[in-house]
């Protein structure tokens, strides 16, 4: 029976133990003599000795007045992505109300709840149970800690050792959701690169796993590849062994390659069937053709720019000795190298990425052949740069070549001289080469003046910069699969040496270089999908006033329109929730693309069969139990009955589970008495002695 109260006993001596049971064992020495001498009074002594050596102990009696303090159980439900399949999130919401009116029926026990998602603290953690629990235990006491309920499927993983390491000590008890002997089919990607050179193949290492009843030997599963969208095979895979898949990286940016097998009959999801590796495609290096046609304050500005990265390879030629400049020197006697023109114009003119006329003028140095491959170049997809000076606007201009067939803008034969700033037009203000240049906020631009501008007449293209009288300054163009750029002022060197300020001239001529190199980040119409969580995120870059409405393709074919809102001058964004896995396509009328939406909590999605396997360590080193809820009929659950254990006690058994009885309480009064400081305990002493001297007296 408990009270609520409690009695105890202790001792305050008046003098060192030691020599009151010195005194003790002295006086029983004198008593135990004096009863074999057969001494009148001997036992009046031994009680009169008691007394005294009591007296000395000077024991009092102490009575606790005590309120009894609940156990409190702490039930942790998972509510993670693979929680959602079938009726395991049911499951759980039942058995969590039955818990609850278990608890109070069980009386002395109160219940916490806990209630977990994927992560818990981020989305590619997985079922992260046990950091859940370690919450949920924060602010109760170790003494009053009854034990842990765990309602999930199984599938955690954070499990750790004991709970020693969260100082809590308890039975930790699994309630798992889901259904014995289920079947499921994923795929698992083995090795996967991040990036790809372009124009070279990497391999993808991947297998099929098979939970649940495995094929006969021999038997295959079908799995279908497709490349950023568009089907490319389909090939058969044993389960369980490891597949290599050459993949070729054609063009810069993701190249996105979705593997998906074929489902199985009676699986749990079609989710993780589906398995989507995003392959960036990177250049190894970019070869640039750099060609000076006479030295000049910025030839080196562009020779330094481009040597300053480490991933250009730059081939420079700079004309000092024109074919007008004749002297006698003979051949043998100049150091000066011939310039390779038909092996670069004619047999490697392919290997390069972008080629640069720095200031070049018709010389004869290049014949119209040559500069009729430059043409070829460019329709083929090649890119070309130049800036021009005062040579563009002279009778000897590169524009009176076959070039013409690809530059933008023909010269007037006129040029501006005078301070002007460069500005960005409201083209360039949208494009992502200009757009959001350091100064360029302001109005004039932060930036340092140019003092010579090349007059043009009609032009093709975007004029995204732009010089006085709104001049054109740096125009964009393309020519069949090819990029053309024409900076048309070869004053750009003064914002490298920082004259009145200086500009962004590296980072400007960086995003020219790379745009028409065809990098992804400066395409100015494209349209973009990224995944985030549960949303698709979806940006749309264009030069437009307007743009139209998305529509979003799920794998299963269902639509969804984003009406996309401008956040820019030519940046547009919107977003619509996902839950399918796959590729999604996007599509505005005008352009198309292929996002890929992956699972929200990758480690979630990958293994949802379950199992009680993975909580089996930690509840077999509590003393806790595991129980499927699955009962009969499917609907119902099958709860085991609670009950309090003492403990040390066996906490789980069949059909049951044990929380522990800690007896805690908390202390309201306490009551001390002692036992001899009283006048009826004085009474007793000298009534003793009294009568011992008058039996000693007779």
């Amino acid at each position: 029976m408990n009270l609520p109260f409690d009695l105890a006993y202790s001792w305050s001596p008046l003098a060192p133990l030691w020599v009151i049971w010195t005194l003790a064992a002295l006086g029983l020495v004198l008593v135990v003599i004096s009863l074999f001498a057969r001494s009148r009074g001997s036992l009046l002594r031994l009680a009169m000795l008691a007394l005294l050596v009591g007296a000395l102990l000077n024991p009092s009696a102490r009575r606790e007045d005590r309120e009894r303090l609940t156990d409190i159980a702490v039930v942790v439900v998972d509510e993670s992505q693979s929680q959602k399949i079938g009726e395991r999130s049911q499951r759980a919401q039942d058995a969590l109300a039955a818990l609850e009116k278990e608890i109070e029926q069980l009386g002395n026990t109160e219940l916490r709840t806990v209630r977990v998602q994927s992560g818990l603290n981020s989305a590619n953690l997985g079922t992260q149970l046990f950091l859940g629990l370690e919450q949920g235990l924060s602010d109760i006491p170790p003494d009053r800690f009854a034990g842990a309920i765990l309602i999930t499927d199984g599938q955690v993983h954070d499990v750790p050792e004991s709970l020693a390491s969260l100082g809590y000590n308890g039975p930790v008890h699994g309630l798992i959701t889901g259904n014995r002997n289920e079947r499921d089919r994923r795929i698992v990607v083995e090795q996967a690169p991040r990036f790809g050179i372009i124009g070279e193949r990497q391999t993808v290492k991947f297998r099929v796993d098979q939970a649940g009843p495995q094929p006969a030997p021999g038997e295959t599963v079908g799995v279908a590849i497709s490349v950023n969208g568009t089907p490319m095979q389909e090939i058969a895979v044993p389960v369980g062994q490891v597949v290599e898949m050459p993949v070729d990286i054609k063009r810069g940016g993701p190249t996105l390659v979705e593997i998906s097998a074929a489902p199985l009959e009676g699986e749990l999801s079609l989710q993780n069937n589906t398995a989507i590796v995003e392959i960036k495609g990177v250049r190894d290096r970019l070869r640039v053709l750099l060609v000076s046609g006479e030295p000049h304050p910025g030839e080196r500005t562009w020779r330094n720019l481009l040597k300053s990265d480490a991933s250009v390879d730059l081939v420079h030629f700079t004309i000092l000795r024109p074919p007008e400049k004749q002297d006698a020197t003979p051949i043998t006697e100049l150091s000066l190298i011939a310039f390779p023109t038909r092996e670069l114009f004619s047999e490697k003119l392919d290997d390069f990425d972008l080629i640069i006329f720095d200031r070049y003028q018709r010389r004869g140095v290049l014949p119209a052949i040559y500069l009729a491959n430059v043409v070829s170049y460019v329709e083929r997809g090649g890119a070309v740069l130049v800036a021009a000076g005062p040579d563009f606007a002279s009778p000897l201009s590169l524009y009176r070549s076959p070039l013409a067939t690809v530059l933008p803008a023909p010269p007037t034969g006129e040029m501006t001289i005078g301070p002007f700033r460069p500005e960005v037009t409201e083209q360039g203000k949208r494009h992502p080469v200009t757009r959001d240049l350091p100064g360029a906020e302001q109005s004039p631009p932060n930036w340092g003046h140019w003092f010579r501008l090349i007059d043009v007449a009609d032009y093709d293209g975007d004029a995204l910069m732009s010089g006085p009288e709104d001049k054109p300054l740096l125009i964009l163009s393309r020519h069949r699969e090819g990029r053309v750029a024409q900076l048309l002022s070869d004053h750009a060197w003064l914002w490298a040496r920082g004259y009145d300020g200086g500009g962004p001239q590296a980072e400007l001529l960086r995003r020219l270089a790379h745009w028409l190199m065809k990098e992804p980040d400066l395409e100015e119409e494209t349209l973009i999908g990224r995944h985030e969580g549960t949303r698709l995120l979806v940006e749309r870059r264009s030069m437009k006033d307007e743009v139209a409405e998305v529509t979003v393709t799920a794998p299963s074919g269902a639509e969804q329109k984003v009406k996309l809102a401008e956040v820019e001058p030519g940046l547009w964004r919107g977003e619509v929730p996902v839950e399918e896995v796959g590729l999604h396509r996007l599509s505005d009328g005008e352009l198309e693309t292929v996002a890929a939406v992956g699972s929200p909590d990758p480690k979630e999605a990958a293994e949802i069969v379950a199992t009680e396997e993975k909580l089996k360590p930690i509840a077999a080193v509590s003393g806790g139990g595991l129980y499927w809820l699955a009962g009969e009929p499917e609907q119902s659950i099958s709860l085991p009955r609670l009950r309090k254990v003492a403990e040390g006690r066996s906490m789980a058994g069949s059909g049951w589970l044990g929380l522990k009885d800690n007896g805690a309480y908390r202390l309201r009064e306490v009551t001390e008495v002692p036992l001899f400081a009283t006048l009826l305990a004085l009474a007793v002493l000298l009534g003793l002695m009294g009568l011992t001297w008058y039996r000693e007296s007779r």
